[in-house]
């Protein structure tokens, strides 16, 4: 049956540009704004596409059919969370079907039975059944084996009939799908004139001096902005701030957590294992009995041993070790045996100088420094305090600690040097690799031992009690919180409860900022009947307790200043910064200008600048500054420019220009139409669904 899974994977929707466009539809949210008339209908409509209502009835006989391919597939029922994610899968098959098949009739697009049977077994299959009928060992598509499938379909338990079935109904929405984009992504073309332009702006490089002036100069404190002003900001770009309808709230999650008590118990319990595993005759099956985790029979090398085991060297078969606390787990290990494994492990510290540059001087040097701090170490420097100091990779606050590794997770040449070591102990020579000279101790030989360990997991979790103190610390405060401030009033009184906030949230989502899952949560935000300053309910969230009270709505439209405040006031404080840098650049050089500002005005050379990537060496992406720089003729300078950074004066030293077009445009028309086709799929799919005017009101059901 191994050969038709991944065939029931795809059941529910047809893979390909199909499922592309489902994604879309899914991360393009709320497509409605909160007056629509659809709050104020009495009847069970879910949603809207080209005019045309999706009942609730529609919608659930999708979602029982997902749900039913979902069980098919994993022999279960799903759980809450996956049953939004079924929910989200039904919503855009539905939506897909409706906003394309106009599309598709206008062009009198048709699938043909020949069309399906050449996807099935003919010379065009279908990627999903070439996946499923390809052999591992040969990587080769056997058709026989999907004729002889279909040939038996009716003699296979009726899930996997029903899971066939469903998939080959979405072929050909899938095909007709495929044709339509096919037909406008090959209208796109891009012309010789097009590529040689692309050609000419990546091969054109141009050096430059130039004056840069960074906004951080001037105190954000010294510039303030006003309201009328961010809004005024927002009107000149409201492209960059469309916003869908949303809701801000304020919220708090009261954890449930193992108390003492319970963690004591569960610590009784596992002092009774521990005594029990001892003398167990068969320890997987105790394992499977008794543990929190499944059995794992695998030999372990050290470096994949827990860390508590590890420290317990040397491991004796038949010992048992433990019970160690940790992550809110108690574990107990026992050694089943002991064996010579195929690879080796180590574990080794280290100290990585980096070359500061790609030149041989900068190379000599970061071995000249890493030689140094070599020498210091042989004559009685501490190694973890001279990783701390030197270091420039993650482990230097570690003392350049690299823990236990097994061979082939290094790259080779610090393989070579610590598995050719014979001891523990630091090795005399520096060892070079692509990222620069390691000095390597050595802090455990290598070894090929291999372990078989027998592991009892128990998790400390929450008893009722704890459960029960935790729900109703939850109540208490929604006893206290009547609106917004005496919300904020009793989170404040009580130190142990911490406010959180979520902006935004759009109607389609699962999550309430960082909290997932808290779907009920946003549902009630999103009622016809809840207010601004509404307290809810206690929610029962991921084993949790919360508590939100909804602090602002947001209508579909242009983002309001208060949503976007903090993002719109540094544009329009740089802005400001610009102007005041600009009023005191005086002078008729780049010298002049920064003696005129002052030491914040840098005056720097930038060689082979690329007038098709826009990025200035040391400053970052400047495009504007770089265009500008391009028009220049050799020793102009451009008036001051607000630039990403800061202002910058570009002055041109000189061009290099291809001296011909490319001989072979081919390589360059190939990437253009390339970009221009992932970007344009995007397009088509946002263009037909606001062509369609999608409503999504699924909030008030689900």
């Amino acid at each position: 049956m191994a050969l038709i899974n991944t065939i029931r994977e795809k059941s529910g929707w047809a893979v390909g540009t199909v499922a592309v466009g489902m994604l879309l539809f899914i991360v393009g949210g709320d497509l409605i704004g909160g007056n629509n008339r659809l709050f104020n209908r009495q009847d069970t409509t879910v949603g809207e596409v080209n005019g045309d209502d999706i009942s609730i009835e529609e919608f659930n006989a999708a979602v029982e059919q997902a749900k039913g391919s979902y069980v098919a597939q994993n022999g279960r029922q799903p759980s809450e969370q996956e049953l939004q994610g079924i929910r989200d899968q039904a919503w855009n098959q539905i939506v897909f079907k409706r906003a394309f098949q106009p599309q598709f009739d206008k062009l009198g697009l048709k699938v043909t039975d020949e069309e399906l049977t050449d996807m099935v077994q003919g010379k065009n299959i279908h990627p999903t059944i070439k996946q499923a009928f390809t052999d591992p060992q040969t990587g080769q598509f056997d058709r026989a084996k999907v004729i002889e499938y279909l040939r038996n379909l009716d003699k296979m338990p009726p899930q996997q009939q029903v899971a066939w079935y469903t998939f080959e109904q979405n072929l050909p929405q899938d095909r007709m799908g495929s044709k339509y984009y096919a037909l406008l992504k090959n209208t796109e073309y891009v012309t010789t004139a097009e590529a040689q332009r692309f050609d000419a702006a990546q091969q054109t490089k141009a050096n430059v001096r130039y004056l840069f002036v960074p906004y951080f100069s001037i105190s954000d404190s010294a510039v303030k902005v006003s309201d009328p002003q961010l809004q005024e900001y927002i009107t000149r770009h409201q492209s960059r701030y469309k916003v869908q309808d949303g809701r801000d709230l304020e919220y708090v999650v009261v954890p449930v957590t193992p108390s003492k008590e319970d963690s004591a118990a569960v610590r009784q319990t596992v002092d009774q294992l521990t005594t029990q595993f001892r003398t167990a005759p068969n320890d997987s099956l105790f394992v499977r009995l008794n543990s929190d985790q499944p059995y794992n029979g695998r030999f372990l090398s050290p470096a994949d041993l827990p860390e508590k085991l590890r420290q317990q060297a040397p491991l004796q078969p038949g010992q048992v070790y433990g019970p160690f606390a940790e992550n809110g787990t108690y574990s107990i290990y026992k050694v089943m045996g002991a064996k010579a494994g195929a690879a080796q492990a180590a574990r080794a510290s280290h100290i990585l100088i980096k070359p500061e540059g790609t030149t041989p001087e900068a190379d000599a040097a970061a071995k000249a420094k890493a030689q140094g701090i070599l020498n210091q170490i042989k004559a009685g420097a501490d190694f973890a305090a001279m990783a701390r100091q030197h270091g420039t990779d993650g482990t230097a606050p570690q003392g350049g600690d690299l823990g236990w590794f097994s061979s082939g997770r290094m790259v080779p040449e610090f393989e070579k040097a610590v598995f050719g070591a014979s001891s523990a102990g630091l090795l005399p020579t520096l060892t070079k690799t692509s990222f620069g000279y390691h000095i390597i101790k050595v802090t455990a030989a290598k070894t090929n031992q291999t372990y078989q360990v027998a592991t009892v997991t128990k998790n400390i979790t929450p008893s009722d009690a704890t459960n029960e103190a935790a729900y109703q610390r939850a109540q208490d405060l929604k006893a206290k919180a009547t609106d917004l401030e005496s919300f904020r009033k009793a989170v404040a009184a009580d130190k142990t409860l911490q406010k959180q906030e979520a902006k935004g949230v759009d109607k389609s989502s699962a999550n309430l900022g960082s909290l997932p899952n808290a779907r009920e949560a946003v549902r009630w935000a999103f009622n016809k009947d809840t207010e601004i300053g509404a307290v809810s309910d206690v929610f029962t969230v991921n084993d949790q307790y919360v508590v939100a009270v909804l602090t602002g709505t947001r209508k579909e439209g242009t983002a309001d200043v208060a949503a976007v405040k903090p993002e719109v006031s540094t544009y329009v404080r740089n802005e400001e910064k610009a102007k005041q840098i600009m009023a005191k650049l005086k002078g008729n050089t780049l010298e002049a200008m920064a003696a005129a500002y002052g030491p914040n005005a840098q005056v720097k050379d930038a060689n082979d600048l690329v007038l098709g990537q826009g990025v200035i060496p040391g400053v970052g992406s400047e495009p504007v500054a770089v265009g500008t720089a391009f028009g220049l003729k050799p020793n102009q300078m451009s008036a001051p420019i607000q630039g990403e950074q800061g202002v910058l004066v570009m002055q041109l030293v000189s061009k290099t220009e291809p001296a011909a077009p490319s001989q072979d445009l081919k390589a360059v028309r190939t990437q253009l139409q390339s970009t221009r086709g992932n970007r344009s799929s995007g397009s088509i799919y946002e263009a037909v669904r606001k062509q369609a005017e999608v409503k999504d009101e699924r909030v008030r059901f689900f």
